[in-house]
Protein backbone atom coordinates (compact mmCIF):
# COMPACT_ATOMS: atom_id res chain seq x y z
CA UNK A 1 0.00 0.00 0.00
CA UNK A 2 1.40 3.66 -0.83
CA UNK A 3 2.51 5.59 1.88
CA UNK A 4 -0.27 8.11 0.84
CA UNK A 5 -2.87 6.05 3.05
CA UNK A 6 -1.11 7.22 6.14
CA UNK A 7 -2.00 10.86 6.52
CA UNK A 8 -0.19 13.25 9.03
CA UNK A 9 -3.17 14.30 11.71
CA UNK A 10 -2.40 18.13 11.08
CA UNK A 11 -2.94 18.00 7.36
CA UNK A 12 -5.04 21.18 6.41
CA UNK A 13 -8.36 21.47 5.05
CA UNK A 14 -8.22 20.33 1.50
CA UNK A 15 -9.20 23.25 -0.61
CA UNK A 16 -10.53 21.54 -3.00
CA UNK A 17 -13.33 20.38 0.12
CA UNK A 18 -13.65 23.95 1.31
CA UNK A 19 -14.45 25.36 -2.06
CA UNK A 20 -17.17 22.67 -2.62
CA UNK A 21 -18.35 23.70 0.98
CA UNK A 22 -18.39 27.65 0.21
CA UNK A 23 -20.70 26.89 -3.13
CA UNK A 24 -23.45 25.17 -1.07
CA UNK A 25 -22.77 27.93 1.58
CA UNK A 26 -22.93 30.95 -0.83
CA UNK A 27 -26.21 29.71 -3.05
CA UNK A 28 -27.82 28.74 0.44
CA UNK A 29 -27.21 32.38 1.94
CA UNK A 30 -28.66 33.74 -1.01
CA UNK A 31 -31.82 31.69 -0.87
CA UNK A 32 -32.42 32.14 2.64
CA UNK A 33 -31.67 35.91 2.47
CA UNK A 34 -34.04 35.68 -0.32
CA UNK A 35 -37.08 33.92 1.84
CA UNK A 36 -36.26 36.37 4.60
CA UNK A 37 -36.97 39.16 2.42
CA UNK A 38 -33.47 40.84 3.26
CA UNK A 39 -32.78 40.75 -0.74
CA UNK A 40 -34.62 40.53 -4.19
CA UNK A 41 -37.81 41.98 -2.93
CA UNK A 42 -41.00 39.97 -2.49
CA UNK A 43 -40.20 37.80 -5.28
CA UNK A 44 -37.61 36.00 -3.93
CA UNK A 45 -39.63 34.36 -1.68
CA UNK A 46 -40.38 31.84 -4.26
CA UNK A 47 -36.54 31.49 -5.46
CA UNK A 48 -35.94 28.65 -3.34
CA UNK A 49 -39.14 26.48 -5.21
CA UNK A 50 -37.59 28.35 -8.61
CA UNK A 51 -34.09 26.76 -8.08
CA UNK A 52 -35.29 23.36 -6.83
CA UNK A 53 -37.39 22.83 -9.93
CA UNK A 54 -34.96 24.60 -12.30
CA UNK A 55 -32.01 22.80 -10.82
CA UNK A 56 -33.13 19.39 -9.10
CA UNK A 57 -33.49 16.37 -10.47
CA UNK A 58 -37.15 15.71 -11.08
CA UNK A 59 -38.12 11.78 -12.41
CA UNK A 60 -40.95 13.10 -14.84
CA UNK A 61 -38.09 14.93 -16.83
CA UNK A 62 -35.71 11.95 -16.60
CA UNK A 63 -38.08 9.37 -17.74
CA UNK A 64 -39.45 12.34 -20.19
CA UNK A 65 -35.49 12.08 -21.62
CA UNK A 66 -35.57 8.15 -21.62
CA UNK A 67 -38.35 7.42 -23.97
CA UNK A 68 -37.74 10.12 -25.74
CA UNK A 69 -34.25 9.56 -26.35
CA UNK A 70 -33.74 13.24 -26.06
CA UNK A 71 -31.12 14.25 -23.51
CA UNK A 72 -30.63 18.39 -23.30
CA UNK A 73 -27.88 19.72 -21.61
CA UNK A 74 -30.63 22.24 -19.69
CA UNK A 75 -31.80 19.12 -17.60
CA UNK A 76 -28.25 16.89 -18.08
CA UNK A 77 -26.88 19.84 -16.05
CA UNK A 78 -29.48 18.24 -13.33
CA UNK A 79 -27.23 16.00 -12.21
CA UNK A 80 -24.51 18.28 -10.77
CA UNK A 81 -26.54 21.17 -9.73
CA UNK A 82 -28.47 19.48 -7.46
CA UNK A 83 -26.27 18.67 -4.98
CA UNK A 84 -25.60 22.64 -4.64
CA UNK A 85 -29.58 23.53 -3.70
CA UNK A 86 -31.09 22.75 -0.59
CA UNK A 87 -34.34 22.71 0.97
CA UNK A 88 -33.62 24.74 4.37
CA UNK A 89 -30.26 26.36 6.02
CA UNK A 90 -30.52 23.27 8.80
CA UNK A 91 -30.85 20.97 5.67
CA UNK A 92 -27.60 22.87 4.26
CA UNK A 93 -25.84 23.08 6.97
CA UNK A 94 -25.80 19.13 8.24
CA UNK A 95 -24.85 18.32 4.52
CA UNK A 96 -22.09 20.79 4.51
CA UNK A 97 -20.37 19.11 8.39
CA UNK A 98 -20.31 16.11 6.67
CA UNK A 99 -19.22 17.36 3.37
CA UNK A 100 -16.14 18.72 5.53
CA UNK A 101 -15.96 15.61 8.05
CA UNK A 102 -15.56 13.80 5.79
CA UNK A 103 -13.80 15.33 2.71
CA UNK A 104 -11.17 16.10 4.77
CA UNK A 105 -10.56 12.46 5.85
CA UNK A 106 -10.80 11.18 2.09
CA UNK A 107 -8.84 14.03 0.98
CA UNK A 108 -5.75 13.36 3.24
CA UNK A 109 -5.65 10.40 1.11
CA UNK A 110 -7.18 10.53 -2.32
CA UNK A 111 -5.95 13.42 -4.72
CA UNK A 112 -7.77 16.66 -5.26
CA UNK A 113 -9.55 15.37 -8.36
CA UNK A 114 -10.23 12.01 -6.85
CA UNK A 115 -12.21 13.80 -4.31
CA UNK A 116 -14.40 15.59 -6.98
CA UNK A 117 -15.24 12.73 -9.22
CA UNK A 118 -16.21 10.87 -5.84
CA UNK A 119 -18.30 13.74 -4.62
CA UNK A 120 -19.77 14.06 -8.19
CA UNK A 121 -19.93 10.75 -9.61
CA UNK A 122 -21.30 9.42 -6.48
CA UNK A 123 -24.01 12.34 -7.39
CA UNK A 124 -24.95 11.69 -10.15
CA UNK A 125 -24.98 7.97 -9.72
CA UNK A 126 -27.26 8.04 -6.92
CA UNK A 127 -29.51 10.65 -9.13
CA UNK A 128 -29.44 8.43 -11.72
CA UNK A 129 -30.07 4.67 -9.41
CA UNK A 130 -33.07 6.51 -8.04
CA UNK A 131 -34.39 8.07 -10.91
CA UNK A 132 -34.52 4.76 -12.65
CA UNK A 133 -35.45 2.25 -9.93
CA UNK A 134 -38.24 4.05 -8.25
CA UNK A 135 -39.59 5.80 -11.39
CA UNK A 136 -41.07 8.57 -8.61
CA UNK A 137 -42.21 11.82 -10.36
CA UNK A 138 -40.73 14.14 -7.59
CA UNK A 139 -37.41 15.79 -6.82
CA UNK A 140 -34.59 14.76 -5.32
CA UNK A 141 -31.92 17.67 -4.05
CA UNK A 142 -29.26 18.59 -1.97
CA UNK A 143 -25.62 17.45 -1.22
CA UNK A 144 -26.58 14.13 0.55
CA UNK A 145 -25.96 11.14 -2.20
CA UNK A 146 -22.72 12.98 -3.06
CA UNK A 147 -21.62 13.08 0.68
CA UNK A 148 -22.93 9.19 0.83
CA UNK A 149 -20.13 9.08 -1.99
CA UNK A 150 -18.02 10.26 0.44
CA UNK A 151 -18.99 7.69 3.44
CA UNK A 152 -18.01 5.43 0.84
CA UNK A 153 -14.56 6.19 0.05
CA UNK A 154 -14.44 6.79 4.26
CA UNK A 155 -15.38 2.93 3.54
CA UNK A 156 -13.24 1.55 1.11
CA UNK A 157 -10.04 3.23 2.81
CA UNK A 158 -11.12 1.39 5.99
CA UNK A 159 -11.84 -1.39 4.27
CA UNK A 160 -7.95 -1.61 2.98
CA UNK A 161 -6.62 -0.58 5.90
CA UNK A 162 -8.64 -3.49 7.87
CA UNK A 163 -7.13 -6.02 4.86
CA UNK A 164 -3.92 -5.01 5.81
CA UNK A 165 -4.33 -5.69 9.54
CA UNK A 166 -5.61 -9.29 9.24
CA UNK A 167 -8.92 -7.88 10.92
CA UNK A 168 -12.72 -8.18 9.78
CA UNK A 169 -12.97 -6.09 6.28
CA UNK A 170 -17.12 -6.26 7.24
CA UNK A 171 -16.13 -3.18 10.11
CA UNK A 172 -15.71 -0.56 7.22
CA UNK A 173 -19.62 -0.89 6.89
CA UNK A 174 -20.29 -0.21 10.49
CA UNK A 175 -21.07 3.44 9.62
CA UNK A 176 -23.07 3.50 6.48
CA UNK A 177 -24.97 0.54 8.52
CA UNK A 178 -25.84 2.89 11.22
CA UNK A 179 -26.95 5.80 9.01
CA UNK A 180 -29.46 3.62 6.78
CA UNK A 181 -30.73 2.49 10.26
CA UNK A 182 -31.60 6.18 11.59
CA UNK A 183 -32.84 6.52 7.94
CA UNK A 184 -35.08 3.85 8.63
CA UNK A 185 -36.60 5.03 12.25
CA UNK A 186 -37.13 8.95 11.00
CA UNK A 187 -38.88 6.93 8.17
CA UNK A 188 -41.09 5.34 10.12
CA UNK A 189 -41.31 8.14 13.14
CA UNK A 190 -41.90 11.33 9.90
CA UNK A 191 -42.87 9.21 6.86
CA UNK A 192 -40.43 7.36 4.63
CA UNK A 193 -38.54 9.49 1.64
CA UNK A 194 -37.48 7.73 -1.57
CA UNK A 195 -34.30 9.76 -1.88
CA UNK A 196 -32.79 7.51 0.54
CA UNK A 197 -32.30 5.39 -2.42
CA UNK A 198 -30.38 7.83 -4.00
CA UNK A 199 -28.03 7.97 -0.64
CA UNK A 200 -27.04 4.31 -0.70
CA UNK A 201 -26.34 5.03 -4.53
CA UNK A 202 -24.17 7.34 -4.11
CA UNK A 203 -22.82 5.12 -1.05
CA UNK A 204 -22.03 2.50 -3.57
CA UNK A 205 -20.64 4.62 -6.31
CA UNK A 206 -18.12 6.36 -4.59
CA UNK A 207 -16.80 2.95 -2.94
CA UNK A 208 -16.87 1.31 -6.24
CA UNK A 209 -15.01 4.73 -7.88
CA UNK A 210 -12.52 4.77 -5.08
CA UNK A 211 -10.76 1.58 -6.31
CA UNK A 212 -10.06 3.41 -9.50
CA UNK A 213 -8.96 6.92 -8.45
CA UNK A 214 -7.35 6.36 -5.29
CA UNK A 215 -3.85 6.50 -4.96
CA UNK A 216 -2.71 3.48 -7.23
CA UNK A 217 -6.04 2.73 -7.93
CA UNK A 218 -6.35 1.38 -11.19
CA UNK A 219 -2.80 0.00 -10.91
CA UNK A 220 -3.89 -2.02 -8.07
CA UNK A 221 -7.37 -2.87 -9.15
CA UNK A 222 -5.66 -4.36 -12.67
CA UNK A 223 -2.60 -6.62 -9.93
CA UNK A 224 -5.29 -7.53 -7.85
CA UNK A 225 -7.27 -9.26 -11.14
CA UNK A 226 -4.83 -10.74 -12.67
CA UNK A 227 -3.53 -12.33 -9.01
CA UNK A 228 -7.34 -13.95 -9.10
Amino acid sequence: MSKEFNPGPVNPMPPVVVGLFLVMLGIEAVLSLGNMGYIGGPGAVGWRAGAIQTYGINGAVIEWMLEQGVFPAVHLMRFVTYLFVHGSLTHMIIAGVLLLALGKFVGDVFAWWAVVVVFLGSGIGGAMIWAVVLNDPGYIFGAYPGVYGLIGAFSFILWLRLGQAGENRARAFVLIGFLMVIQLIFGLLFGARSDWLADLGGFACGFLLSFLVSPGGWRNLRARLRHR
